[in-house]
């Protein structure tokens, strides 16, 4: 798959963060740009960390799915020392490096990526969902599992039915939403990446649900993998 070098995510200071993602902001597209029943493919990305004698390691997972059989398509992943340290808001830098390299290595290119974190739904509306897209250049859709407080705004639950949701206001804005995908069950926190809006975004995410988890499938896959390929690299990484 081809990836777009829009800008240098080898940033380390955080004041060159702050301007990256200002810079970056005023090109998000969330206007609808593929419609959910067009979708041919889906990825799904996911990274996981672990410390190495005392240096930070990570790997990033990239699963394809066939969107109508939800069977997989295509795997590919990428490992490697992490440059960028932890700075709350800015987590983008820190993982772009490994997911651009595993994109690299896709020979499907996915209609819509599905990320494991937030999208829009952010300080700056700049999570990974939301910044990985401008060297993707595909839709993208963010999913947290937990909820990233902006501006001390509570979420309001939904109701416990499957594809119930509340709308995340903030200042007026929506910043994506509270979903419901299984019966009491925690909800999931999407948003928008980029390229999409966020009811192409919620359509698409209730079509890849199944009952195995809350998540949609592509994630969850992406999820676990991760978590096979660091305890493989922990053991034999030298």
């Amino acid at each position: 798959m081809k990836v777009h070098q829009t800008h240098d995510f080898y940033l380390k200071d955080e004041s060159d963060f702050v301007q990256t993602q200002q810079s970056l902001k005023h090109k998000i597209n969330l206007c609808p740009t593929i419609h959910p029943d067009s979708i041919k493919t889906c990825a799904g990305v996911d990274l996981a960390y672990w410390e190495q004698d005392g240096e930070p390691y990570g790997v990033c997972s990239i699963i394809v799915i066939e969107a109508n059989t939800k069977e997989v398509i295509e795997k590919v992943h990428s490992m490697g020392k992490i440059s960028v340290p932890y700075v709350s808001g800015f987590l983008a830098f820190r993982e772009l490096p490994l997911i651009i390299e595993a994109a690299k290595k896709l020979k499907v290119e996915p209609d819509v990526f599905l990320f494991d974190g937030n999208g829009y739904l952010h300080y700056n509306h700049m999570g990974v969902a939301t910044h990985a897209a401008f060297f993707l250049g595909k839709p993208t859709i963010g999913i947290a599992k937990t909820y990233l407080k902006i501006k001390d705004c509570d979420f309001v639950m939904p109701e416990n039915e499957i594809g119930a949701y509340t709308d995340i206001i903030i200042d007026s804005e929506v910043y994506g939403r509270a979903l419901r995908t299984r019966r009491d069950v925690k909800p999931i926190f999407l948003s928008c990446g980029n390229h999409i809006d966020l009811q192409s975004s919620y359509q698409i995410t209730m079509n890849l649900i199944n009952q195995e988890s809350r998540l949609p499938i592509p994630v969850r896959l992406a999820d676990l993998e991760t978590h096979v390929l660091r305890t493989f690299y922990q053991k034999n990484h030298a």
